[in-house]
């Protein structure tokens, strides 16, 4: 299906969009742009604004205050069937008694467009269903199913497609394949996607762009990697994959970096990778940037090191084996190390300590305990503020 600069997709701009409910408040004072032609996602746990959101870009819910503009246009109180959007839910809402061509070419019917047989066509080929044209969606699989659903919402041209969890239902094999092939296809018909979802794996395997939403607010927005690799808060951190979060006070500051003291141990972060510099501080590392050591390595510039610990739980997922280290004073390590022997490194109730390059550490811009694991929907910032008053009482009294 061939893109004129026409058909591309337009930008999306939400200016203070605010949603109240009786009762609670979905979305606060949310500004966003998301560009031409790009893949963007919102990521968050439910509850967390990022649903309402995309029923308020479709025109499904209207906003208690704010504009919605796309392509430059204000489509705030356009009917949602006047806007150019169109959405792939997780429940495919085919039509059961057509064929799948008849169902792709349901809306060109209803807008009078010309050649809508041949436009369905060039639509099932895109998502290579053109040879089950003849079918019932009955006669289809689930992942099946979700691309004859995409191939109806391409083929009417939309600037803006919305996907609402749309591979919810399919099995973890399938899904995988179709991350990569959303991709694929939303790079060969150049549209804006927004994407809304809960799963950490889509957002990150095919957005160009990913905002982490908590509470009907956007927590950080950035590159997939770069949300990975450099969390700013501890909701970020643990939503986005898992972290191990450590809180001291800073005790040295130099040029390049910041020294911690955690339960002792002085924990090497550095500068540029840190948002806060001095006082009490939250630092973490992702497990699989530990190295697992059954004897204490000697001290090495650019390298920390925590230990002794003992492992507590170890868990076998396939690509990596899981191992749980309880440290004193400091809580559970995780640690992800590659399966690359049979069998685990160590076993349960073995003394252990783990290392990491200062490199792969951050620092938070909130303060969070690293235990216990926050629920998705906890008010971080006020946790934070507990933990860092609580440690900087314990100092004041030393």
């Amino acid at each position: 299906m061939a893109v004129t600069p026409e058909d591309s997709g337009a930008d999306l701009e939400l200016v203070g969009i605010t949603k109240r409910f009786p009762g609670f408040t979905a979305i606060e004072n949310l500004n966003l742009t998301i560009p031409a032609g790009s893949f963007f996602a919102l990521l968050g746990p439910s509850g967390c604004g990022k649903t309402t959101t995309l029923r308020l870009v479709a025109g499904l819910e209207t906003p208690t205050a704010g504009r919605i503009l796309i392509g430059g246009k204000d489509v705030t109180d356009t009917k949602p069937h006047q806007r150019p959007v169109n959405t792939v839910f997780q429940s495919y809402a085919l039509f059961p008694h057509m064929t799948v061509l008849r169902n792709v070419a349901f809306g060109l019917y209803r807008r009078g467009i010309a050649n809508p047989l041949g436009l369905a066509h060039e639509a099932l080929r895109l998502v290579e269903l053109d040879h089950l044209a003849g079918r019932r969606p009955a006669q289809l699989s689930g992942g099946q199913q979700q691309r004859v659903a995409l191939a109806r919402a391409i083929v009417n041209k939309p600037a803006l497609l919305l996907l609402d969890e749309p591979l919810g239902a399919l099995d973890l094999k399938l899904r995988r394949q179709m991350q990569l092939e959303l991709k694929t296809i939303q790079d060969e018909v150049g549209l804006t996607f927004l994407h809304v979802t809960h799963d950490q794996e889509e957002a990150m395997t095919m957005a160009d762009t990913v905002a982490v939403m908590n509470k009907g607010r956007i927590e950080q927005m950035g590159a997939p990697e770069e949300l990975y690799e450099l969390p700013r808060t501890a909701f970020v951190a643990n939503f986005l994959g898992q972290s191990n979060l450590f809180t001291g006070p800073v005790v040295a500051s130099g040029a390049d970096s910041i020294v911690v003291d955690v339960a002792g141990a002085k924990i090497e972060v550095p500068r540029e990778r840190a948002q806060r510099h001095t006082g009490v501080v939250t630092i973490g590392v992702r497990p699989e940037k530990l190295s697992l050591l059954v004897e204490e390595p000697a001290a090495a510039s650019g390298v920390n090191v925590l230990g002794p610990g003992v492992v507590t739980d170890v868990s076998f997922s396939g690509v990596s084996t899981q191992y749980l280290v309880e440290m004193p004073g400091i809580g559970t390590v995780t640690v992800f190390a590659q399966n690359m022997v049979f069998g685990p490194v160590v076993n349960r109730g073995a003394e252990v300590w783990v290392s990491w390059t200062v490199d792969h550490g951050f620092g938070l811009a909130d303060d969070e305990e690293p235990e216990p694991r926050f629920a998705p929907d906890d008010d971080t910032r006020s946790i934070a503020v507990k933990r860092r008053e609580a440690l900087e009482a314990e100092l004041d009294e030393a």
